[in-house]
């Protein structure tokens, strides 16, 4: 990305001015494209909102929409327009029918004297900044594409006489035109994606813009009060940090031993395993330790209630509401309904780059999944993430849920290449008990157990018995006996 911006102005979005590298080209004519409810005029009022804080004046044209109802969208986001022009184009005049102007009824005549219009209004005004709100009526009014593309390279030589930065709105209505994509300097794409359940997904694209370097593909944004809020897709690359690699205990003696020590800053974790196995215990156990040590730590739950949560772990001897209460621990509370992959992804940019966050637990995957439209696209954005949580320094714990309580288990994903480390749970059965039992399968930075172990959670803490030596199968969740492995004392302990 551009890091020397010169000569640049700001489209009132931080996101989108990052993913421009900076923001627009002045005097220059962009389009910006949408289907209805796509926030189309929110960005045109963002951008003239914007100049009018640096003292520009700013014209807002529109041939669709009333003052009226300008007004009433920037009142829904708390904005007060005053400071802005607005030149209603389809008031009562050109609606007068004696006067044979009706923007409804296209005609050569009509679409020479609304161009006149815009004109003078433009040269009275003299605006810095200027929105057109629509051209689909233009394209109406024209008739026939000739005369179309005629009237809007008349209009963008007009403003470019007139050193006016140009946003030009347009609703799709015509998916085959391509005159606009050739004249415009820039072309800013918004869609609005409907899902089968939860909200709609907004995402931008940059389609074109001459003579800057943005950054291309998807990004997510939503529509909300206050405006619109872009979130720029994370590029790892982008945000290379030093730091020092070093290892840390997780706050239990037998997973450290498993680990090979414990989790290495800068390194992501999976918690792999069935429901109630006991893997939120321990990530839960790993990001205490870390607010123990005086980090900062955050989790993002998915699964789970608030309630829920601090009432387990408490009963297994973990206390978080202190940290919590005094703001060591952000903990988000997620519907996967609700939030967007890059939505999501700015969070965690958020905590790291802002709240100095150093311990991140995410439970689970599966549930972050179904924010995503495909496995595919998951794996492809959990790689930049981790490869950013990596590059910042920040230790990751991630909780993954398998399907199946004994016997074949199967994942919605496999992330486990992804992953530093791998930690895998499994029930079996011993002496007619349902036990748990854990072992450690990749570490790529330090010399992990190759056993595996009993494990057992209680009010204690968690326990890591003695390597399971004479039996075959605990893996598949089907272990057979064959030896003399002396199972640990049963001890109460809480749901996990």
């Amino acid at each position: 990305m551009n890091t020397a911006v010169q000569n640049r102005i700001s489209t009132g979005i931080a996101g989108l001015d990052d993913i421009l590298g900076g923001g627009l080209t002045p005097q220059r004519v962009y389009l910006v494209e949408g289907s209805p409810g796509a926030g189309k005029t929110t960005l045109g009022l963002q951008f003239l909102l914007d100049g009018a804080a640096k003292g520009e004046n700013g014209l807002y044209i529109t041939l669709s929409e009333t003052t009226d109802e300008l007004k009433a969208v920037a009142h829904s986001h708390g904005w007060n327009i005053d400071a802005l022009s607005i030149f209603e184009l389809a008031g009562d005049i050109e609606l007068d029918l004696d006067a044979q102007q009706s923007v409804f009824h296209p005609s050569e005549v009509e679409l020479a004297e609304t161009t006149r219009n815009v004109m003078t209004r433009v040269d009275e005004v003299r605006p810095a900044r200027v929105v057109f709100d629509s051209l689909s009526e233009m394209r109406l009014l024209a008739q026939n594409p000739l005369r179309y593309r005629r009237q809007i390279l008349a209009l963008k030589q007009f403003f470019s006489a007139r050193a006016c930065t140009v946003l030009l709105l347009d609703d799709k209505s015509s998916a085959s035109d391509q005159h606009l994509h050739s004249i415009a300097h820039g072309v800013i794409s918004l869609e609005q994606i409907a899902k089968d359940f939860g909200t709609e997904r907004r995402r931008v694209n940059i389609i074109k813009m001459r003579g800057l370097r943005f950054r291309g593909g998807f990004h997510d944004y939503t529509l909300d009060t206050g405006g619109i809020t872009m979130y720029p897709r994370l590029v790892a690359a982008e945000h290379n940090r030093e730091f020092t690699p070093q290892v840390s205990s997780t706050g239990s003696e037998g997973i450290d031993m498993l680990l090979g020590g414990g989790l290495v800053r800068g390194t992501n974790t999976l918690v792999v395993g069935p429901s109630g196995i006991g893997k939120t215990t321990l990530s839960t156990r790993c990001l205490l330790s870390a607010l123990e040590r005086g980090e900062k730590a955050a989790l993002y739950l998915f699964d789970e209630g608030l309630a829920t949560f601090f009432a387990r772990s408490a009963a297994l001897g973990m206390e978080l509401r202190p940290y919590a209460d005094n703001g060591r621990l952000h903990i988000h509370h997620i519907d996967p309904a609700e939030l967007s992959p890059g939505q999501f992804a700015q969070m965690l940019r958020d905590a790291v780059e802002h709240e100095s966050v150093r311990c991140i637990v995410i439970d689970s995957l599966n549930a972050y999944l179904q924010a995503m439209p495909g496995e595919q696209f998951l794996i492809l954005q959990m790689h930049e993430l981790l490869s950013y949580l990596n590059q910042q320094g920040v230790t990751t714990v991630m909780v993954l849920g398998q399907h199946g309580m004994i016997g074949e288990v199967r994942s919605d994903v496999d992330l486990s290449y992804l992953s530093d480390s791998t930690m895998l749970l499994r029930f079996f059965e011993s002496n007619g008990r349902l036990r748990r039992a854990i072992t450690v399968l990749k570490s790529r930075t330090t010399e992990h157990a190759q056993t595996i172990h009993e494990l057992q959670l209680g009010p204690d803490g968690i326990r890591v018995g003695a390597p399971l030596e004479g039996f075959e199968g605990v893996l598949t969740g089907l272990p057979s006996y064959r030896g003399t492995t002396p199972m640990m004392p049963n001890v109460p302990h809480a749901d996990s």
